[in-house]
């Protein structure tokens, strides 16, 4: 396979985990805990989708709102049912999101079964006009995705740099205590980040759904590889996992480069060079926790 074709496939997949890992950030950056159940909410909005499509007929645009919908209420609601209750500190919630992540995938195959699924949509062929100039073999489904995530992430550094919201929630993720008395509703600003976080977190199950196929285990199975790319950005800033996500992204696709190395080695390789770039940068590469 032509380099220029696993780099396109390396942004594709970047994409998928830049969407799962800014969530996976807002979490630990706000309410101060990293989440283990954020690979499974990912399969939820995955599973929210395909049932808008193909069992109720949505087209696939419409079901992919209803996905995100569903991952942002599933979030906000274990937030309210689990989380909240429990005061204890991160490492009693870390304990307790690994529970949740079992629920979901326990509810998703008692509902839908542990076989694999796909969308009732179109779009799997190449785009003869971008082969033929580039030799990329891209599905409209690749380019879909790609266009969908940039939309959804100048969307959110919009609302995190220019909106009311958004300063509020740089505030409590800096210091939650001096928002708190500084007269912002700490409360409001963590639901916001579980809307965000869990919308964000279904929309990378969708698009990874498109890309391969909708099955319980998937979000799982990608839970690693988003924490790689959280800390390799530096735990804590939203940024930086974007930076994290794509650099984890291209390294798990651009893998079968390296000689001697085959396919089945590829999230080795991402977290080999993960390592490797915290040996020089051990606070990541946007420096550590930092505003959202």
């Amino acid at each position: 396979m032509c380099a220029l074709q696993l780099v396109a496939d390396g942004v594709i997949f970047s994409c998928i985990i830049i969407l799962g890992s800014i969530g996976l950030s807002l979490v630990y950056d706000i309410a101060n805990f990293p989440n283990f159940a954020h690979g499974d909410l990912m399969a939820v909005g995955a599973f929210g989708a395909i049932t808008a499509n193909t069992v109720l007929g949505l087209p696939f645009v419409a079901a992919a709102v209803v996905g995100i919908g569903v991952g942002a209420t599933v979030g906000v609601a274990t937030e309210r049912v689990v989380f909240e209750p429990l005061d204890v500190g991160p490492l009693e919630l870390l304990i307790a999101s690994i529970g949740v992540a079992l629920c979901y995938r326990a509810v998703l195959i008692g509902g839908f079964g542990s076989d694999p699924r796909s969308y009732d949509v179109g779009g799997r062929g190449r785009v003869e006009a971008l082969h033929e100039a580039t030799g990329i073999a891209a599905s409209p489904r690749s380019i879909a995705i790609v266009a969908s995530t940039l939309v959804l992430v100048l969307s959110l550094h919009l609302l995190l740099q220019y909106t009311s919201l958004g300063r509020q929630m740089r505030a409590t993720a800096d210091d939650p205590d001096l928002a708190r008395v500084s007269g912002i509703r700490t409360r409001t600003v963590t639901t916001a980040m579980w809307i965000i976080g869990g919308g964000l977190a279904a929309a990378g199950g969708v698009f990874l759904g498109l890309d391969t196929i909708v099955r319980p285990q998937m979000g799982f199975d990608l839970l690693l590889v988003l924490f790689a790319a959280v800390i390799l950005g530096g735990i804590g800033s939203v940024y930086g996992a974007m930076l994290g996500g794509f650099a984890i992204g291209m390294a798990h696709e651009l893998t079968p480069l390296v000689p001697g190395v085959g396919t089945e080695y590829k999230a080795a390789v991402a977290f080999v060079i993960m390592i490797l770039i915290l040996l020089f940068r051990p606070s990541g590469i946007m420096g550590g926790k930092e505003s959202a």
